[in-house]
């Protein structure tokens, strides 16, 4: 009786409060709902990215200024920084950058050994000698220790030889969900190098197989594996199998003494892949250079990343036609490191000269950029704009077309463009004369930087002079027509003399051959001035044409390969030629007779 009691009291209690007390809602089933059901939010899965750093002061402002823009949260990555020998400032910007961002991530480890001497059985500092690579296999080892002991979701190791530009590379490749990726970096272009193997032989060395560029031209996308991957890689430590992951020698080990070789047979052994995912465009790596090369050839190496960065963004700005493999952005470099551009210079020569019009500003502004990369002092031209003449100006100046000139290809008369291409350079070599320059530069605005340009350019000169002592002008860059036709300069390497060629892109005139080409009174008996260069140089092919000039004595050679080239080409689309595309002069007419330039379009 009394059980029954307190039994009905308890329910009645309990009745109460479901109705009252506002705990339950009146009606609902009380059920356990499916735990897959709920709304919680889960973490980020936590990311230790391990870096190796040595003399990479060229190149570490920019590789943390783009991990500092990775999307993905900073309180779940933690930094592992090792950095040895270094010559350069590397140790400097290190600490900088940790400094700055200790508060930032969860979590920076830095240690730096200061020894500024080489590898006792290394040639150079960029040699990878036995004792050098002994101390990377310990480096790395010593990384998965660290992220095993840091319970790490995930291990990114990484090479400051890098630059990640897509700003979603970590949740892209975690989100692919396997136990070692990597994304896909580009070297320069042309470059066939990348940070994957297609190939493997039976020594476990790189073999290249006609799949690897399928996948490196991005003709397949996707995720596939391959049989190595470097330098950029995301290792799973989920995994049970992640405690097999190893730098160390297997035993009975015979094969090459490299990291990422020995790595990739522990992967096998363990029955684990590699996987390359090329799904969209990632970032660059450079291009490793021999045992012998300098660490200022290196640096000139990402200079010409820097500018390839600059002129991919230009090309998309202008929408020209000659693609890039992607849109990209200029390089950004990090605000935490203090970083000096190379004081400006005239590389030897008494003047550096870059045409351009006034009413072409993102060609200007790219032009001071690239200087401002390579040490670069220049002098800006503003050009004769052939919108802008009028006949009182050309009736001073003394301007006539040649007698029977007609453009080779189109047939046509000169163009006002035309004119004021040539007054611009014209002007140029009076400077030159008037200020008694025994040497100068000329640039065009719509040049392209080859890489190494400043080493290449100081060794042609050297071959320049010791050759060919009293030249009139060298080539730097130039459309070649009849390139068979031309011979190798004698005494040199990287000089030939040149056959009849179009554009001026870029090139070098010394006082004799600046005033060579004024003492011609060209302006009377205007060409174009790449058809009068030629002229000049006794190689242009119409024999009428040269007769206006004599004598055709200027000393011309071109550098080979050349060291400049345009960044667009004539036919792509929406090419833009300031020349071409002006207002043309009809045969019958003298300039004088000429429309003025606002009647030009």
């Amino acid at each position: 009786m009394g059980s029954w009691l307190t039994c009905l009291v308890i329910s009645y209690c309990f009745l109460t409060l479901y109705r009252n007390e506002g705990n339950f809602v009146q009606g609902e089933d009380l059920a356990i709902k499916n735990a897959s059901e709920n709304n919680y939010k889960y973490a980020e899965p936590t990311v230790m990215i391990a870096i190796l750093v040595r003399n990479k002061a060229h190149i570490l402002p920019w590789f943390f200024g783009h991990l500092e823009k990775l999307n993905y949260p900073k309180n779940r990555i933690s930094f592992w920084i090792r950095s040895d020998h270094n010559e350069d400032d590397s140790a400097r910007m290190l600490r900088e950058w940790v400094d700055a961002n200790k508060n930032v991530y969860h979590h920076i480890d830095l240690v730096i050994e200061d020894n500024k001497d080489k590898y006792e059985d290394e040639i150079g500092p960029l040699h990878w000698s036995t004792k050098r690579f002994d101390k990377v296999i310990a480096l790395r080892e010593s990384a998965l220790h660290a992220a095993r002991h840091a319970w790490a979701d995930y291990l990114f190791m990484l090479d400051a030889d890098v630059v990640l530009e897509n700003k979603n590379t970590l949740t892209q490749l975690i989100d692919a969900k396997q136990p070692i990726i990597a994304p896909m970096l580009n070297a320069s272009i042309g470059e066939t190098y990348s940070n994957f193997w297609g190939g493997m032989d039976e020594m476990g060395y790189y073999k290249r197989i006609p799949g690897y560029f399928d996948i490196l031209e991005r003709k397949r996308l996707g995720v596939f594996e391959v049989p190595m991957v470097h330098t950029a890689l995301l290792l799973d430590m989920h995994l049970m199998e992640s405690d097999s992951f190893t730098y160390n020698k297997p035993e009975g080990y015979d094969g090459p003494h490299d990291d990422i070789i020995i790595f990739g047979l522990n992967v096998r052994k363990a029955g684990m892949v590699m996987h390359i995912m090329n799904t969209e465009y990632f970032g660059i790596v450079m291009v490793p250079l021999e045992s012998h090369n300098t660490l200022e050839q290196e640096s000139q190496h990402f200079d010409f990343i820097l500018l390839e960065a600059i002129d991919a963004n230009f090309i998309d700005e202008m929408k020209i036609g000659r693609q890039f493999p992607v849109d990209r952005k200029e390089l950004s470099s990090s605000p935490f490191i203090t970083t000096t551009d190379p004081t400006p210079s005239k590389l030897g020569f008494d003047q550096i000269y870059m045409i351009n019009l006034l009413r072409r500003p993102l060609r200007r502004e790219r032009m001071y950029k690239a200087f401002r990369i390579l040490g670069i002092e220049a002098k800006t031209v503003n050009a004769v704009d052939g919108k802008e003449l009028n006949t009182t100006y050309l009736n001073e100046l003394g301007v006539e077309m040649m007698k029977g000139y007609a453009d080779p290809y189109h047939g046509r008369p000169l163009t006002m463009g035309e004119i004021g291409c040539f007054l611009s350079h014209y002007f140029i070599w009076e400077d030159v004369v008037k200020n008694g320059y025994k040497k100068a530069i000329v640039f065009e605005d719509d040049v392209r930087f080859s890489p190494y340009f400043k080493t290449k350019l100081t060794r042609l000169m050297s071959e320049v002079e010791q050759n060919v002592k009293d030249w009139d002008l060298i080539y730097l860059g130039r459309k070649r027509l009849h390139r068979n036709e031309e011979k190798v300069v004698d005494g040199t390497s990287h000089l030939v003399w040149p056959s009849y060629s179009y554009w001026t892109l870029s090139y070098i005139v010394s006082q004799q051959g600046a005033q060579k080409l004024l003492n011609q009174k060209p302006l009377g008996k205007m060409v174009p001035v790449d058809e009068y260069l030629p002229i000049m140089f006794n190689r242009h092919p119409q024999n009428d044409w040269k007769s206006n000039f004599t004598p055709r004595n200027l000393i011309t050679m071109s550098a080979e390969p050349l060291l400049v080239e345009p960044t667009h080409y004539t036919g792509e689309p929406n090419y833009i030629s300031d020349t071409e595309n002006s207002f043309v002069v009809k045969p019958e007419e003298s300039l004088q007779e000429g429309k003025s330039s606002k009647e030009e379009l």
